[in-house]
């Protein structure tokens, strides 16, 4: 907009300057003299207008950094234009469960270590999901707008590994467009905090494209241990099909205040991968399969060591849904409280220019 400005007001100039020749050559001197001096004069404001302009002497408040960039908004990718479609900015008191569902549930069994405790609203805009100790056990929640077919119990009636049960209808899902979490992470290691996209129909097609990927926009369970931030797709569903495209891991810069912005841009061609407004990485097609289908958001932590993709733990037993194990001795160690806070989550879509 600036910019546009300077090239209005120096045309202007140079047009009053092409003026000012013109009237030297057909006037006489004392007209000449009276338009020199109305043309200076006119020159002059214009010039304090741009530089006033360029200072913000006419802004009521005086410009900052804090002014150009506030402290929530949104670090948008450069190049597109963005329409705000769905978010969750966390105010009032109490979590907004038309927008959300707790998993607790994890391949048709309650998990031994999500809850809805410890979930909450701390007044002042900000999600807290809390790391909860009781005894020997540790308990943290999982929050997501849709739902797959694990996350749903078995019925009574079921027998063996399908069905598990009743898949309820999701809060959110769509396709394409940019994914933003603003957060703090955990400080202690032991558990992590992730925001990411789900399908609830990946691994039902050959061809991702057409059932969805696991689109980890941010997992943090290395920061504490290797000091690096993950991010990346996987697809294939979760057994022996399953397949990873390969995970970037960038470090971990921590800031004044704490707080991060993490987002990811995905569209026909690919994901792009931000945090903190920079690109951190991106896989594109067709190097990496593109889901062209609805997917769900979470917003989630997990204590390492009860399920085998975290930390075993102590194996004393094993069963074919993966909870063989027992707290890592990290959180055995964990100051709390800890938590994982959320300032918000915003979803954007590319505008399309009408022509």
């Amino acid at each position: 907009m600036k910019s546009a400005k300077r090239i209005a007001i120096y045309t202007f100039l140079v047009c009053l300057a092409l003026g000012e020749m013109a009237i030297s050559l057909f006037y006489n001197t004392n007209t000449l003299n009276m338009f020199k001096t109305y043309y200076l004069f006119l020159t002059l404001t214009v010039f304090f207008y741009l530089f006033c302009s360029e200072q913000n002497v006419f802004s009521k408040e005086p410009l900052t950094k804090k002014d150009k960039i506030t402290s929530n908004e949104s670090l948008l990718p450069y190049g597109k234009k963005w329409t705000l479609i769905w978010h969750d900015e966390f105010d009032g008191n109490t979590l907004d469960t038309t927008k959300w569902n707790y998993r607790l549930n994890y391949w048709g069994y309650k998990s031994p270590t999500f809850t809805k405790e410890g979930v909450e609203l701390d007044g002042n805009g900000h999600l807290k999901i809390n790391l909860i100790r009781k005894g020997d056990n540790f308990y943290s929640g999982h929050l997501q707008t849709g739902s797959n077919t694990f996350d749903i119990p078995r019925e009574p009636y079921s027998k063996g590994f399908w069905p598990f049960g009743t898949r309820q209808p999701a809060k959110f899902m769509h396709r394409f467009g940019y994914y933003e979490i603003r957060c703090k992470l955990p400080h202690n290691d032991g558990w992590h905090a992730a925001f990411w996209l789900q399908s609830p129909s990946i691994g039902a097609h050959p061809d991702p494209k057409y059932c969805g990927v696991e689109c980890d926009i941010m997992e943090n369970y290395k920061q504490h241990t290797e000091g690096t931030i993950g991010c990346g797709n996987g697809w294939g569903g979760y057994g022996k099909e399953n397949k990873w495209f390969g995970h970037f891991w960038f470090p971990y810069v921590e800031t004044a205040d704490g707080w991060h912005t993490y987002g990811v841009d995905w569209s026909k061609d690919g994901y792009i991968f931000y945090a903190d407004g920079k690109e951190v990485g991106r896989q594109m097609f067709p190097d990496c399969p593109v889901s062209e289908v609805d997917q769900f958001i979470l917003v989630s932590t997990e204590c390492h060591g009860y399920h085998r993709s975290f930390g075993r733990g102590d194996l004393d037993k094993k069963d074919e849904i993966g909870w063989i194990g027992k707290p890592v001795p990290a959180l055995f160690n964990a100051t709390l409280p800890d938590c994982f806070e959320v300032d918000y989550v915003r979803v954007f879509d590319e505008t399309k220019t009408k022509r």
